[in-house]
């Protein structure tokens, strides 16, 4: 099941995707889903393990971006005309600077050289998404980054969320300008558009949703301040056949609440909205004078500890706040216009209905609330109702969860992951811990999955469907006599998959793989899944020569490089049939969904079809439509090359050894044109992220294709190959601690020794002046750069950490992937905090970090207290703080400077380094600077660069 996880990555799913586990509504390696093609992707770490089936998707009947979570722009969409230059939006002022004028470095956004700024500000890429028919294309058109305006609205931080008070939605989301729909023709190519038509100009769309008939479309407008007195939004529908859009409320008075979920189709004609009660008045008023002392107890002496959650409820105040944006009232809504109230006003978290359209599954939260965690361990209940608004039962209401242990693989007691089986009309089922929740307690069974038909009378106990001797990690539903269900833990890596018969209670469960998750190259794939007629998705089965299949869909992994594949396996004898691989000498391909299952009845192998992406190192990624037997194949789509200027650049996978026997691996990119035996060693970044292993034969493994685009982001580091830069992407540095060992006790060991091993590569190659390499990274990448500075200055000659952590006894109770605490390991974390050897530091580093920074691990105040601390030692050392962004960043005015500040920084302190220049006898390095431009001289003496390339497309939702 790790294939779904990893496509959702790659393609950037802008779909509703569950923490928990999976649910009937589980798409199938992309189907039906929205395939984010902008190449502005921010990739951004996340400290949860990995190998989790953590990405399962909960309900596609939804609208498809229903979860936004972060508090970051989601890739940033098409531009508005005025951006920064033009100071229209009287946030930002640019002046052209010398870079060696230190006088022009104080106050001001900048602007990076053209090369550079040219590529982010390209406009991207349409979204797209397919009928549940399969026979129309959304294409949703974006712009390009936001401007810092938008990011600078109020904002209120409650219960680890940041709300938009005037929108009364999530802070911080992006858009869609407008909606295109295509008939996806039988020959493969697609119809001429057909705009979705009707709205006022100017609308910022969200939360597009198809229909189940795939009739109409459902989707969220709002406007701008300056365009209308009211922010909020409201509720449109729109006929696909026509394209003619119309408020789905007759009253203007109705608006969406899109704090938590937002709406859900219940059947073709009805939806159930989360809306602002009618009856609420203004927002609670702050108290001039507190009612008394904030005050925390533990009288009771319970053990609690959580990591360094932001955001947070802080008093009273806050929680009725809170209760204000948050409370939901649920209308049942027809496309006639008929409204039903639905349910007493709640704070509503999700809402499910289920495949017979009967019931709905209602999650909601209630007091008491917490002021040391956030609201998804506040006190949760949820209830069973039926779909014409009658309340059948509570399933369960689980109290206030501040104690879950830190160590992974720990989780909330009593019910959770509570779903509908996606092969029955309203079949309940869930799991409960066995451990209590705590992933230290040895217990076995840990978990146990039960299931019970909705309309259970009260009292009917619930049967017990499977038992799990790690923790449960979802299931795929296929029928009575098929279902799978996943398991993992973290410790050891450890992943099973278990073939289950839910209806026949004499087939023993028996189990169909069991594998460590950190070895991609064992990766058996997914099983492709299908979508019912009543919208929910299982698990396909193929018939060929009258014998029944499952499709495994991989992404296989080799030694030489991803070669994505599809099997006909048989899971009764475990026996596999390659009809499907990618070409592995110059594309990289991959299934990204199945095409034939509108159908209904037996899918055959002879009429199976699915939808491919196709790429190259210089070629876009195309979509294919590819049809057996023939395995003819058609392109529906033709995108241009979003950076033509770097359409000829260089990308290898290359392979080298640590001293410790360790095979690693990096992507080396290189110049357009650039031929090292005649231009010699260029300057070179290295940009990289740690990774937690148990062995290494795993960590040596090889991740990726060489063969995959060049994507690049706004703040991508493969920009710099526009200034003539070789850059060494993602350089494994493996942390492993095989057996009982910990890896982070040996981890400045280990991160030397990998760095050591990748500058020696690209220096024996000639590719690298030894005196010119710069390390860089964001987040857990920015506290590798402060370590390396550090513990490696002979290595680097400069180096740029973007929003990091650098002294871990501000993270007592774990960071990243320890779960040991400050008093457990003391040494440990001392140790590995670049804060405490701040006295080392002598090489230029160049802090930058988001003022808002919202991550648990990175608070701005990290980057504060770490400059203090070299500024106290001496060190060459430059911070800048970010107004209004968060961990990662998204305004136009913030990435263009931080393009600029690493530009300058690279430029002066790696291209410029004085010990280069006493090397080479001459300075030939001084370059004007004119308007916002600058020129950067190789170490071979190249001039002006070639112009460049464009955005990353990786992003977890």
């Amino acid at each position: 099941m790790m294939r779904l996880h990893k496509l959702c990555n790659r393609f950037s799913l802008i779909s509703p995707i569950s923490q928990s586990s999976s649910s009937s509504r589980l798409l199938p390696s992309l189907c039906s889903s929205f395939l984010s093609l902008n190449p502005h992707h921010h990739h951004h770490h996340h400290s949860s393990p990995p190998g989790f089936l953590r990405t399962r998707l909960k309900n596609p009947r939804k609208s498809l971006d229903t979860h936004m979570t972060m508090s970051t722009f989601h890739n940033p969409v098409n531009s508005e005309d005025g951006g920064l230059g033009s100071g229209s939006n009287g946030t930002a002022s640019y002046s052209p600077v010398d870079y060696e004028d230190s006088s022009a470095l104080d106050g001001g956004y900048r602007l990076p050289p053209s090369e550079i700024r040219d590529i982010v500000d390209a406009p991207p890429l349409p979204a797209l998404s397919f009928s549940p028919q399969r026979d129309k294309i959304l294409f949703l058109k974006r712009r390009a980054l936001p401007p810092l305006t938008e990011l600078a609205r109020p904002e209120e931080k409650l219960g680890g969320l940041r709300i938009d008070a005037k929108c009364n939605t999530r802070s911080r989301m992006s858009f869609y300008t407008g909606i295109g729909i295509h008939q996806l023709m039988h020959d493969g190519t697609l119809g001429p558009e057909k705009e979705i038509h009707g709205f006022p100009d100017g609308a910022k769309i969200n939360f597009v949703s198809w229909s189940y008939d795939g009739r109409h479309l459902s989707f969220s407008i709002r406007f701008d301040e300056d365009q209308s007195d009211n922010n909020k939004l409201s509720v449109w529908v729109a006929d696909v056949e026509t394209g003619r859009a119309r408020p789905l409320f007759q009253s203007p008075d109705i608006y969406l609440n899109a704090v938590f979920d937002n709406y859900v189709w219940v059947n073709d004609s009805t939806l159930l909205v989360c809306t602002i009660p009618l009856s609420r008045g203004d927002p609670p008023k702050k108290p001039i004078v507190p009612s008394g002392p904030k005050i925390q107890t533990n009288e009771q002496k319970n053990i609690v500890q959580v990591r360094t959650f932001q955001d947070l409820l802080k008093d009273e105040y806050d929680e009725d706040l809170f209760d204000y944006y948050a409370t939901s009232q649920l209308l049942l809504v027809s496309l006639d216009g008929t409204v039903k109230p639905f349910g007493p006003p709640a704070v509503y978290t999700s809402l499910d209905p289920s495949p017979d359209e009967k019931y709905i599954l209602i999650n909601s939260i209630h007091r008491p609330y917490s002021f040391i965690v956030p609201c998804g361990r506040f006190p949760k209940k949820v209830d069973l109702w039926t779909t014409d608004g009658k309340f059948v039962r509570e399933l369960c209401d689980l109290p206030l969860a501040e104690d879950i242990p830190i160590a992974f693989n720990s989780v909330r007691k009593g019910m959770r992951s509570i779903n509908w089986r996606a092969d029955k009309p309203s079949q309940l089922y869930w799991v409960e811990t066995q451990d209590g929740g705590d992933a230290k307690v040895e217990v076995s069974p840990r978990d146990i999955v039960y299931t019970q038909a909705a309309d259970t009378l009260e009292g009917g106990q619930p049967e017990i469907l499977h038992k799990l001797d790690l923790r449960y990690g979802g299931i795929s539903w296929c029928d009575d006599s098929l279902a799978l269900v996943y398991e993992s833990w973290y410790k050891t890596r450890r992943t099973r998959t278990w073939v289950i018969s839910p209806g026949s209670k004499d087939v023993s469960p028996r189990i169909l793989f069991d594998r460590s998750s950190e070895d991609v190259y064992s990766d058996p794939g997914s099983p492709m899944l299908r979508r019912t007629p009543v919208g929910t998705y299982v698990i396909a089965k193929i018939k060929k020569d009258g014998e029944t299949f499952l499709l495994l869909n991989g992404s296989g992994a080799t030694p030489e490089g991803n070669i994505p594949f599809l099997d006909l396996f048989d899971i009764n004898t475990g026996t596999k049939e390659r009809i499907w691989e990618s070409n592995k000498e110059k594309y990289y391909e991959s299934v990204v969904a199945l095409m034939s299952d509108q159908v209904e009845g037996d899918l055959f192998l002879d009429q199976l079809k699915v939808l491919t992406s196709k790429e190259s190192k210089t070629e876009n990624t195309q979509y294919y439509l590819q049809s057996w037997p023939e395995k003819k194949v058609c392109q529906i789509t033709n995108f241009p090359h979003p950076y033509p200027q770097l359409a000829s650049l260089q990308k290898e996978m290359i392979r080298y050894q640590r001293k410790d026997g360790v095979q690693l691996t990096a992507t080396l990119y290189l110049p357009p044109g650039y031929d090292p035996t005649k231009d010699g060693p260029l300057p070179c970044l290295f940009w990289s992220y740690p990774g937690e292993f148990k062995s290494k034969d795993a960590a040596g493994q090889v991740r990726g294709s060489p063969n995959e685009f060049a994507g690049i982001g706004s703040t991508s580091a493969l920009l710099w190959l526009a200034r003539r830069f070789a850059i060494l992407s993602g350089p494994t540095i493996p942390i492993i601690g095989e057996g009982d060992a910990q890896a982070n006790d040996t981890y400045i060991e280990q991160l030397v020794a990998s760095a050591e091993a990748a500058v020696e590569e690209v220096i024996r190659r000639g590719v690298a002046h030894p005196n010119k390499i710069a390390i860089g990274g964001h987040s857990y990448g920015a506290f590798m750069t402060a370590n390396l500075l550090a513990h490696a200055p002979h290595l680097f000659c400069c180096g740029v950490a973007r929003s990091g952590a650098y002294n871990r006894t501000l993270t007592p109770f774990g960071f990243q992937n320890e779960d040991r605490t400050l008093w457990e390991a003391t040494g440990t974390y001392v140790e590995m905090s670049p804060f405490m050897s701040a006295n080392k530091i002598k090489k230029p580093i160049l802090l930058i970090h988001g003022e808002e920074d919202n991550n648990s691990g990175t608070l701005t105040m990290q980057s504060d207290r770490f400059f203090n601390a070299l500024k106290g030692h001496g060190a060459l050392s430059r911070l800048v703080v970010l107004p209004f962004e968060s961990h990662g960043y998204a305004a136009r005015e913030s990435i263009m400077h931080v393009l600029w500040e690493t530009d300058r920084w690279l430029h002066k302190y790696c291209v410029n380094n004085s010990d280069v220049v006493a090397d080479r006898g001459k300075d030939d390095t001084k370059e004007t600077v004119k308007e916002g431009e600058s020129k950067v001289v190789s170490a071979s003496g190249g001039g002006t660069p070639e112009e460049d390339f464009h955005s990353q497309r990786r992003s977890l939702l």
